[in-house]
């Protein structure tokens, strides 16, 4: 590994994650990833599928626009590096970044006009919506709605979108959740409110622990959950 690679690589308190080149086992949750998986590595529990490191929430921006991913990481919380081993130049290069989508909407705004902005932000969202199977996701809100009917407007339909995304690893394409079974439900909430409702991406960004941080932040989670249940 050369110096460049080396520095990318030992960069401080930056969260990190891979482009699979080989098929690999997620420690935490067992299932199998194939060739081009993305995954974090979690010091002594080796490679986690996106889902299992709690960073599925955020969104790819691919490199070229400088200008763009620098706004964008300043208007994050939580960002991600994603790398990609290259055979040919035997080395790990930079694809991109995982961003919140809030943060890079911010930075459109800012480097683009708003007629442009607005055409970006249109192009991601079909794309968005192609993922999605838009039955499923409307059933599966009707079901968090019915569970947590106290939750601000607008959020089970957000919870719902992000839990069924069609790539490996989201909750709600797991075949419980394909039930609406209740445990399945109350998790992809959980989820949500962990990083919107929570100063749990605040921690993951100073480089604290998952599982500590995800202690720490219980009783917030625990609090918001009741007062969604409230009828």
């Amino acid at each position: 590994m050369n110096r460049m690679s080396q520095a990318t690589m030992n960069a401080p308190q930056e969260l990190k994650v891979f482009i699979s080149t080989r098929g690999s086992a997620r420690d935490e949750c067992g299932q199998k990833l194939g060739n081009g998986a993305w995954i974090a590595l979690a010091h002594d529990r080796g490679a986690l599928c996106l889902s299992c490191a709690d960073l599925d929430h955020l969104v790819f921006l691919p490199s070229g626009d400088t200008a763009l991913t620098r706004r964008a990481r300043r208007h994050a919380t939580l960002s991600a590096i994603v790398l990609k081993w290259s055979r040919t130049r035997k080395r790990y290069e930079r694809q991109g970044v995982l961003v919140e989508e809030a943060g890079l909407a911010k930075a459109e705004a800012e480097c683009l006009t708003d007629v442009d902005a607005r055409r970006l932000r249109a192009a991601r969202e079909a794309e968005r919506r192609a993922e999605l199977d838009q039955g499923y996701v409307t059933d599966f809100a009707r079901r968090v709605r019915a569970s947590f009917p106290n939750c601000p407007p607008g959020r089970e339909r957000t919870i719902a979108e992000h839990a069924c995304l069609k790539y490996s690893g989201r909750v709600g394409r797991s075949a419980a959740a394909k039930t609406f079974d209740e445990e399945a439900v109350r998790l992809a909430v959980v989820a949500h409110v962990r990083h919107l409702e929570t100063s749990y991406d605040n921690l993951l960004a100073a480089g604290r622990d998952r599982h500590e941080a995800c202690h720490e932040i219980d009783d917030q989670v625990r609090l918001v959950l009741l007062r969604w249940q409230r009828p």
